[in-house]
Order: C-alpha cells, then sequence, then structure tokens
C-alpha cells in the first residue's frame, strides 16, 4: 500500500524520501536536500501532488530542498519537530553557515511532538522525540503496515548512528533515546535512514556497534 521512493542528494549522499499510498495523487516528502531536482522530477514522471515537506531535523543536508519544494508547490505545509522550528530560518543554528554556505528554508507551518499522531497523503505518522544527533530530532513510523516503517533521519544508520559531536549533541542522549524509542518497535521494523541504506530495528539490536544489546 505505501511507495517510497529514495532520492540521494549530493555533496552530503542525504537519502530524501517521496511517500505515497499506491493508486492516489498525494505525496509528502521527508527531508528534502541539496537536489530537489531529482525530487521534483520523480513528482512530476509519477505526477503526484506534493501536500508535506517532513523534516525530521534541521541540519541544512536535510532541508535545503526546502524552499525549491515549496515554490513549486505553495500549498505544500512545512512540518517538523518544535525544538529546530528557529533553525529552518537561522544558517547558524542549521550549520550552513559552518560550511561557506547560507542555507534558509521557508518557515514551518506545523509543528509536532513526542506522541503527535500526524496524517499526509491519507498516511498517519507517530511522532518520536529522539535527541543526541541534534537538540530537536524527530522520527516518525508508519505504524498502520507490516513491517513497520520508520523514517529515521540521522538516529540510526545501518551499523553506525549520527554524529554527536555537532552543537547541541550528544551520544548518551542519543544512546538513551534509541534504547527507549527504538528498541521496543518490532525487530522487523524497517529504518529508511538520513544516509546510507535501509535497516531494520532487529538487526541493529544484534549488531550495532554503538547501541546495539552488548553497548
Amino acid at each position: 500500500m505505501i511507495e517510497i521512493e529514495t532520492v540521494v542528494s549530493e555533496p552530503f549522499g542525504e537519502n530524501s524520501y517521496i511517500v505515497w499510498k499506491r493508486g492516489q495523487s498525494q505525496a509528502f516528502v521527508i527531508d528534502p536536500g541539496f537536489e530537489p531536482e531529482l525530487i521534483l522530477q520523480q513528482l512530476h514522471e509519477r505526477n503526484l501532488q506534493l501536500v508535506t515537506i517532513v523534516n525530521t531535523h534541521a541540519h541544512l543536508d536535510h532541508i535545503a530542498g526546502n524552499a525549491s519544494l515549496k515554490s513549486a508547490f505553495p500549498n505544500a505545509s512545512i512540518c517538523i519537530g518544535e525544538g529546530e522550528v528557529e533553525w529552518l530560518t537561522d544558517p547558524t543554528l542549521n550549520l550552513s553557515d559552518s560550511y561557506g554556505m547560507s542555507v534558509t528554508s521557508p518557515p514551518a507551518d506545523q509543528t509536532v511532538k513526542d506522541g503527535s499522531l500526524v496524517r499526509f497523503a491519507d498516511i498517519e505518522l507517530e511522532v518520536r522525540e529522539v535527541p543526541g544527533h541534534s537538540p530537536g530530532h524527530v522520527i516518525y513510523r508508519i505504524a498502520s503496515v507490516q513491517p513497520n516503517i520508520v523514517f529515521g533521519g540521522d538516529v540510526l544508520f545501518r551499523g553506525s548512528v549520527g554524529r554527536t559531536d555537532f552543537p547541541g549533541g550528544s551520544f548518551s542522549q542519543l544512546k538513551t533515546h534509541i534504547h527507549a524509542k527504538l528498541w521496543p518497535m518490532a525487530d522487523d521494523t524497517v529504518v529508511y535512514p538520513g544516509h546510507g541504506p535501509v535497516t531494520t530495528i532487529g538487526f541493529e539490536k544484534r549488531t550495532n556497534p554503538y547501541v546495539g544489546f552488548e553497548n
């Protein structure tokens, strides 16, 4: 029922996801990166109408495409965790200044927090706050399908975790929240990360050298 198209944006190798229900025309996009034209091309080829731009967090590589997508689809809303609303419009907070850029996004139209339930393109998403990579990072779970699907941003990668050396980062905080918020999910839950290949909760619990069961 759920279709997911991955678009990898350089120069950070960041994964953006186009998500829609099979047979329907509305879609939302998770974390549009530095090559929004690739996302727009996919939306056009699939005759999809973008209704929401969904951000897991507001580091530059995850919000760089917000403005272009909003320009192409002015009625699309922007959704982000309430802890990083100001980062969207502040190049210092979103770290683009640190990379010699000035990336800004249109302001958020909607904010979410831990426990929020939102519905975009007729797909319900559960929100969990998982700080540590950035202080206001959230993840989104689709629990209405089997296996469940998680859009995890830069929290959990295949065999790794998100960096915690950026301002506001904390490895102990990230580890604690991964154990509290992700590990209780079913082992076959599929995690679509912000970088790299997909993985599952069970695989990472057993093998992840940073936050697995033995760590």
